[in-house]
């Protein structure tokens, strides 16, 4: 595997941790109320996600790092922040879809990569959908209300 390919599974193995981070902590703020459903699903997925990369990484003899990046301190304030004056309700909805638009174009930064091998970038192509689709979802859900 080229190190360019390396360089995008770490970016993106330390995006998932962040945000997983971050919605770990807007769970924990949400004291079972407001969007916790949806908080769930986001940290199943970015779980989901991580796990899967940091397989990849370690096969290609890397070690992952599962503590993520300074944007774990960053994701967790603005929970923290939100809660604290708004809740974590549907008015919350912008700000994750903004963010999980912006993991959207790290995938896409990603599979442009010419020399990634064909099973990294099925991967890729396969988280990058279920984010997707989880997108589409807030966008309805935020919608409606």
């Amino acid at each position: 595997m080229d190190s360019n390919t390396l360089d995008h599974l770490k970016s993106l193995h330390v995006s998932a941790i962040d945000a997983r981070n971050g919605y770990q902590e807007a769970l924990e703020d949400a004291d079972g109320k407001g969007m916790t459903p949806l908080f769930r699903d986001m940290i199943s997925l970015h779980e989901g996600n991580a796990a899967e990369l940091a397989r990849e990484l370690t096969k290609a003899n890397e070690i992952p790092d599962d503590k993520g990046s300074f944007m774990t301190i960053v994701h967790k304030t603005i929970m923290d922040v939100r809660s604290l004056f708004n809740g974590l309700d549907a008015s919350i909805l912008p700000g994750l879809i903004d963010g999980e638009k912006r993991n959207l174009s790290k995938y896409d930064d990603a599979l442009k990569d010419g020399k990634m091998p064909a099973d990294i970038s099925f991967l890729l192509r396969s988280q990058r959908g279920k984010i997707e689709s989880k997108i589409v979802e807030m966008q309805a859900r935020n919608l409606s209300s």
